[in-house]
């Protein structure tokens, strides 16, 4: 841990630096490798609504030794033959999700499961959704999604500029589209509880976007007058100074949210816990690296197209590389990656040696 805490120092004094904003291209294509697969995994499969959306009636029971296959028989012996899930959760208990049924048609399911499973009618929990609601339910979502998108783009743009809203805006649509086509992947149902965790990381991703912003425009607050870095360069370094931050606060929330998905829903096989944990594991992920590889390299991109901007760029460039030893001093910052190790400048090695009297031996 010491390790890693020396390194954020020598990233935040400039010391040593990855060149993020530079290799933009490269993370550009890899985000577009995995939207790409997200979009065919929604075309192909599609998204697994739950009842609460679609509509429909659930069974859930428990019974020692149940398997899927006689929760399939059960659900054949009632007549039910189109639109059934069967799902074991943890080790004795199984779940029949059907499509929304009359009560003749629910009696007969539950009738069936009682034959079936050797269990007593009390001990089956039934839960019926009707698709009006489900729609209802939907809309509901969508507009929840839709205001707070708005909400966090008048935000941004008050707070900061217009063209960081816009790129933040960028990411959390790239961290959405993600997970929800992560979602239609692994095939797990969407529910309440996964609208939830969606809106959750997109709070997250936020948060982390704008505090690695925040320092962008620390760095960048009077770079135009000072002349010495690019937008491009200011903004690596202000990704670099939060990059360690971000990787600690990244990793702490994961734990706890790994334990709930791997523990709590694969191990004690909690479903609800199952949805919302899958959606705050890849959103968490996703908005961490969403914030230090899409969002900065974007804003960079929007703001080097100003003509001020450009102006600076070809300052920057008139004016060639640092002289060695030199420290270039971004918002109180001290930027020191371009610090050689030699203590003798190129002109003083050109001087040679300084002529000095020769003194006198003693006798």
């Amino acid at each position: 841990m010491s390790r890693l805490s020396g390194m954020g120092g020598r990233l935040y004094r400039g010391e040593k630096s990855f060149n993020i904003i530079g290799n933009r291209r490269r993370f550009y294509a890899l985000s577009g490798i995995v939207i790409l697969i997200a979009a065919i995994s929604l075309s192909v499969q599609g998204l697994k609504l739950g009842i609460e959306f679609k509509g429909g009636s659930q069974f859930t029971l428990t019974s020692p030794g149940a398997t899927i296959a006689m929760g399939q028989q059960a659900v054949t012996d009632s007549g039910i033959t189109s639109e059934t899930i069967v799902q074991k959760i943890g080790t004795d208990k199984i779940q029949i999700t059907t499509k929304s049924l009359t009560n003749a048609q629910n009696d007969a399911v539950e009738n069936a499961i009682v034959k079936d499973f050797k269990v007593a009618i009390g001990n089956i929990n039934v839960m019926s959704i009707g698709p009006s609601w489900g729609k209802d339910i939907t809309h509901k979502a969508i507009q929840a999604l839709i205001g707070f998108l708005l909400v966090i783009l008048l935000y941004l743009g008050l707070a900061f500029e217009p063209k960081m809203a816009q790129a933040a805006i960028v990411a959390v649509l790239h961290d959405v589209f993600i997970t929800v086509g992560i979602y239609a992947l692994v095939g797990f149902d969407v529910t309440p509880a996964t609208v939830i965790g969606f809106l959750t990381i997109l709070g997250y991703s936020l948060y982390d976007t704008v505090v690695v912003f925040d320092k962008v425009r620390e760095n960048t607050r009077s770079i135009t007058s000072t002349g010495k870095y690019t937008y491009s360069q200011a903004a690596n370094l202000a990704v670099n100074q939060t990059l360690v931050r971000s990787f600690n606060t990244s990793l702490i929330a994961l734990l706890p949210v790994a334990s709930i998905l791997f523990v709590g829903a694969g191990l004690l096989g909690a479903g609800t816990l199952k949805d919302l944990s899958l959606a705050l594991f890849i959103g968490l992920a996703t908005g961490t690296y969403s914030s230090i590889f899409i969002a900065t390299p974007i804003l960079a991109t929007l703001r080097e197209r100003e003509p001020a901007m450009k102006a600076l760029a070809k300052r920057v460039a008139q004016r060639g590389p640092q002289a060695p030893g030199e420290v270039v001093v971004i918002a109180g910052v001290a930027d020191t990656a371009n610090i050689v190790t030699s203590t003798h400048s190129k002109e003083n090695r050109d001087r040679g040696p300084r002529n000095q009297p020769k003194r006198r031996s003693r006798r």
